[in-house]
């Protein structure tokens, strides 16, 4: 076995070991630290200097079906490293900030178990190198989501809203599969490994490649929650318990950007090209409309759902440039916000567990007083969110914003990619009022009578762990974003040039 397919199936062969009666708990906690050191290794042994998109490091493969060639195929290069990294953080964060098995009220092995199982579909879709389990892995991960939300889920709506998330990412996922099976017969339907697939991609019609990029941008847009698909995204994370919110928003999202990234972009360079303005046009939805939508919000948890789809539109901004600067800063994006909203819904799920509620107007204000470290932490990642210099989401957003003004360096004159870039830049300060007032409103401020007179508990050593883990991870690619960005180079560049044709 691999390292990669150590990675993706040990949080399975963890919760065959849970459903046998191992401690859940523990067991999840064990699977997500020899996971994170497994990628630590991986990291270390990855040579920078990958020259092509199409090779892949610690590759293997399990041939199932030789026509059309079907492999249970694995492997990595830059972009898929980064991906892994962000995943293995967040399930460790996750897991840890979950409740003890003790307060879990219902099946504990069905709580740690969905957990695991959304990480391994997380990974198994980032390592995969054949299109058919890129795909399959994804779907994996989408089940125990809506189990989690529906059974464990905090609100009287939550079953409507599993259901409703199932709706949505159910067409999502057909509309995906149906540019998917396109693709495959535009190629020649003979192999579904990636490396053969970016052998014959060039030869696609250029009809067909709009075609098909649009049914494939709609399909991934709806798992990315791009407006206006993202309707199902705020009250779902909203509502899932606090592990599915850090796991859905912080990793299983990005799915659907790694997809544009992987398979659409270096496939259907002209497609993506002929489709851009239409991707400038929604993705200034996510920033614009839905940043203010997200400042009339008066609860924590539908702000940071609000927050999380909002901050779609900067990474789809980097792919939207189509150059290597602007591609570095969405995948650096891609972390940044990964680690940290996961990091915001862990502290939210915090201050509900010692509050009650997650209400702005009811918390009141001064809970920094009676808890000063979760105010801390909080601070931190709200500043993380916004872009403050020294955090990751700073470096990947100044990338994205340079991608966006990159052409004009040619050009000399402003085109549609450039205004996207200047509109665009009004989402920092949506940013910095709706978080900052935020973090006002629940822990600055006056404390209530009945706050002052209740024993609120700060977050114990065991508790700030997890935290202070992503923000290491936030402010040591903050102040070196060369870290994550020397792997992504050689990767990036070749899609950069088979977008320039």
């Amino acid at each position: 076995m691999t390292l990669v397919e150590f990675i993706v199936f040990a949080p399975l062969l963890a919760v065959l070991a849970i459903l046998f009666g191992s401690p859940a708990r523990a067991t999840a906690i064990v699977a997500a630290v020899a996971n994170l050191a497994a990628a630590g290794l991986m990291t270390l042994r990855f040579p920078v200097e990958v020259e092509s998109k199409g090779q892949v490091i610690f590759a293997s493969s399990r041939n199932l079906l030789a026509s059309p060639n079907l492999n249970l195929a694995f492997g990595l290069d830059g972009i898929s490293l980064v991906l892994v990294i962000l995943t293995v953080l967040v399930t460790l964060a996750a897991v840890w900030a979950s409740p003890a098995e003790g307060r879990i009220k219902g099946n504990v092995k069905l709580y740690y178990s969905s957990s695991l199982l959304i990480a391994s579909g997380a990974l198994g879709a980032f390592c995969a190198t054949d299109l058919f389990f890129f795909y399959a892995f994804h779907e994996l991960a989408l089940i125990p989501t809506f189990l989690m939300i529906g059974i464990f889920g905090s609100g009287e709506n939550r079953k409507r809203t599993a259901w409703t998330i199932t709706i949505f990412l159910g067409v999502g996922s057909l509309i995906l599969l149906a540019g998917l099976i396109a693709l495959l017969v535009e190629t020649g339907g003979k192999s579904f490994a990636f490396a053969d697939l970016y052998a014959v991609g060039d030869k696609i019609p250029a009809d067909a490649q709009k075609n098909i990029y649009l049914i494939l941008l709609i399909g991934f847009g709806i798992l990315v929650s791009l407006f206006p698909f993202h309707s199902w995204a705020p009250p779902a994370y909203a509502q899932a318990p606090t592990p599915v919110a850090m796991l859905h928003a912080g990793v299983l999202k990005k799915f659907g950007l790694y997809g544009l990234i992987r398979v659409a972009m270096p496939l259907l360079p002209e497609g993506a090209a002929h489709w851009q303005t239409l991707l400038l046009v929604l993705l200034l939805g996510n920033i614009l409309i839905l940043g203010l939508v997200t400042i009339a919000q008066r609860r924590l948890d539908t702000l940071l759902g609000y927050s999380s789809v909002m901050h779609m539109g900067y990474v789809f901004l980097g792919i939207a440039s189509g150059n290597t600067i602007g591609l570095h800063g969405a995948v650096l994006l891609m972390f940044a916000h990964g680690i940290s909203i996961a990091l915001l819904f862990a502290l939210a799920g915090a201050v509900r567990e010692r509050m009650g509620t997650l209400d702005m107007d009811e918390l009141g204000g001064g809970l920094a007083k009676k808890a000063p470290a979760l105010g801390l932490l909080f601070g931190f990642a709200a500043f993380a969110s916004i872009g403050l210099p020294g955090f990751a989401n700073f470096a990947a957003e100044v990338m994205v914003f340079f991608g966006s003004f990159q052409p004009i360096l040619e050009t000399k004159k402003l085109g549609a990619l450039q205004w996207a870039g200047i509109l665009s830049l009004w989402g920092v300060v949506i940013s910095a009022v709706y978080m900052l007032r935020a973090y006002r409103k629940i822990f600055k401020g006056p404390l209530t009578d009945k706050d002052a007179k209740a024993g609120i508990a700060d977050l114990t050593l065991t508790e700030r762990a997890p935290a202070l883990l992503l923000i290491v991870a936030l402010m040591a690619v903050g102040f070196v974003p060369g870290l994550l960005l020397k792997y992504l180079t050689p990767t990036l560049e070749a899609i950069a040039m088979s977008l320039k044709g």
